[in-house]
């Protein structure tokens, strides 16, 4: 794949509690490697992938890593705004980082306004399971996400387990919000920008309604 060709950039941003392994999915996600030990994000991180989500549709990720800890949540919120889709990740054995995913879902929808977040709700660490730490139940995080309006996923960053599903599932959920016309293209917001200018895709747009408009004229007046 030519990585320089893409039709649209989409601005994804990680959210949660420190320690639920935002960063760690990440890597796992873009490079395919998981270290036992990582260093704690300062501030926000930074990563890029690639994904063809139909033949011929290459969408580039911008994916921003935010720091879980209070102190950085100035510097973090800076970034809400700009960004199109959110992955809300807690840990499956930290019952704390599961009750405080409304606490991340309200402020992000709050300093956004008036652009529109889709989110992803995330339960990482599921490998806790087989070792008898999980505390977390499918069933009440699956009512969370119901009550939050997104899908539910869970993943392990540490054994590779459905870790393409939240990054996945959220891409092709922008990209069909696009095309239904819930994402929109704007000028001086960075949430989705396409490779051709702004202008030519509203050009592209209008010409596309009006051929269909007279081709439905044309085809009501051969039907009379």
């Amino acid at each position: 794949m030519d990585l320089t060709l893409w039709q649209y950039q989409f601005r994804i941003i990680m959210l949660g509690d420190s320690t639920v392994g935002k960063s760690s999915m990440l890597k796992r996600y873009t490079e395919d490697q998981f270290l036992e030990c990582i260093n704690q994000t300062v501030g926000v991180d930074f990563y890029v992938h690639f994904l063809e989500v139909e033949p011929g549709v290459r969408i580039k990720l911008q994916f921003w890593d935010t720091a879980g800890q209070e102190r950085f949540r100035s510097v973090t919120r800076s970034y809400y705004r700009n960004s199109v889709g959110a992955l809300l990740v807690f840990d499956l054995g930290n019952r704390a980082s599961f009750e405080r995913v409304r606490e991340w879902h309200a402020e992000v929808r709050e300093h956004v306004r008036p652009h529109a977040v889709l989110f992803v709700l995330v339960g990482h660490k599921s490998d806790r399971e087989a070792d008898g730490e999980r505390v977390v139940g499918r069933e009440e995080a699956e009512k969370l996400a119901a009550q939050l309006g997104a899908p539910y996923v869970e993943a392990s960053a540490k054994t590779g387990h459905d870790i393409q599903a939240p990054f996945e599932l959220l891409t092709r959920r922008v990209y069909q919000g696009l095309l239904a016309g819930e994402v929109q293209l704007r000028e001086g917001w960075d949430g989705v920008k396409s490779s051709a200018p702004l202008s030519q895709k509203t050009t592209n747009t209008t010409t596309t309604k009006l051929e269909k408009s007279e081709a439905e004229t044309q085809s009501k007046s051969c039907n009379c």
